[in-house]
């Protein structure tokens, strides 16, 4: 089973490698975040039209992605967490209380940018009925965005409460749709249509084996950026870019690279929250390999987390008692092994921009908008004319 889902995903579609591009590392069983022992995932997925009040139509390409950390029978327990922002011209709710205390006990939601709000509440809510005790304090959830206004109706409030519901009660221990799926059901990458995108990699420390996987919503890069192991192919590749060329948006055009990227780093390998954060900051190198500078326009922000070291960060129940608290334990790599977990981030984090390209398919949204996919067979001619 290896094999055939590091080539293709569920339901049949190519990934990178099945389109015969390769990686450094060696990834898990299911090359994907879901790799990581206990960590769940689920998805939404929106593809409709509404009906506006004029009678016109417009259309509905959104959904949400869901992470448990965890898993679903083990959601709120804390797991240490850290943050790297690349570009804050995004958003990423509980992340003060992640870069204040290091960690966080809620599940990962990312949406699209609009629709913050309406996740936001509807996470909180799902919590509230499934442990009343944990939601009887305070809770930040945490949630992330990137703007598919260009094919989504983004001001129609269509991410609700059941497809929250929905993402979060059916999330998977297995391997992952990409693509146009789940919250990245309406975004474009380097000018192509984009989405989610997920590898893995295995890391051996202290005769133990890890795992290091990345999801990634994609949304950024203009297309002449985007290169395969320093090749510029997106400017060689002949598949229009409407997005970049047209005035659709107020009257101008789009800026080049406009969009954004949220990535979620999870391993079971006990590191520390500033460690965490290291690893979030190496997702902006992976993102570099596949040729993005980093726009103005894009809003890059990533979070690490861990979910080693299992009851140690505590709990949201405070003791009152002094005398009844006490000492709390943790394992963590040492700081001189910690290269291996950088290059796992580097090379999934690279290996999922591209899976979330290849696994898709032309879509026509708002507006009549459309993003053509990636061409797979431009793509391999080119590859095999430059070797």
């Amino acid at each position: 089973m290896t094999d055939s889902v590091w080539l293709t995903t569920p339901s049949g579609k190519l990934r990178a490698r099945g389109l015969g591009l390769s990686f450094e590392g060696t990834p898990g069983p299911f090359n994907a975040i879901t790799d990581v022992p206990g960590l769940s995932v689920g998805v939404a997925t929106l593809i409709d039209s509404v009906e506006r009040h004029d009678g016109t139509e417009s259309a509905i390409r959104t959904g949400v992605t869901v992470i448990l950390p965890r898993g679903f029978d083990d959601f709120g327990n804390w797991y240490a967490a850290g943050i790297h922002s690349q570009n804050g011209n995004g958003e990423l709710t509980g992340s003060h209380l992640i870069q204040e205390i290091g960690c966080s006990n809620t599940p990962i939601s990312i949406t699209n940018t609009h629709a913050v709000g309406s996740v936001h509440r509807a996470a909180l809510d799902w919590i509230v009925q499934r442990s009343p005790r944990m939601a009887s304090q305070w809770l930040l959830p945490v949630v992330g965005e990137t703007w598919d206004g260009y094919l989504n109706d983004i001001n129609g409030d269509h991410v609700r409460k059941e497809h929250v519901f929905r993402a979060l009660d059916e999330a998977d221990r297995a391997p992952l749709e990409e693509g146009s799926v789940g919250g990245g059901t309406g975004m474009n990458c380097y000018g192509f249509k984009g989405g989610n995108g997920t590898a893995s990699r295995q890391v051996s420390f202290g005769g133990t084996t890890y795992t290091v996987g990345v999801l990634l919503q994609t949304n950024f890069g203009s297309r002449h950026e985007l290169s395969y192991r320093g090749l510029p192919v997106g400017a060689a590749l002949s598949t229009p870019c409407p997005m970049e060329q047209s005035d659709w948006l107020g009257g101008t055009a789009v800026p080049a690279g406009s969009g954004s990227c949220i990535a979620v780093v999870a391993t079971d390998a006990p590191l520390l929250s500033d460690q965490l954060r290291a690893l979030a900051r190496r997702v902006t190198m992976g993102l570099a390999r596949t040729g993005t500078t980093g726009s103005h326009f894009s809003g890059d922000v990533f979070l690490a987390l861990s979910t080693a070291n299992d009851g140690a960060l505590g709990s949201s129940f405070p003791v009152t008692s002094p005398e009844a608290t006490n000492l709390s334990t943790v394992a963590f790599v040492p700081w001189g092994y910690i290269n291996p977990f950088y290059d796992a981030v580097v090379q999934a984090t690279e290996e999922a921009v591209w899976n979330s390209l290849t696994a898709n398919d032309t879509m026509t949204g708002r507006d009549g908008h459309t993003s053509f996919a990636l061409p797979h067979v431009e793509l391999r001619q080119l590859l095999g004319a430059a070797h």
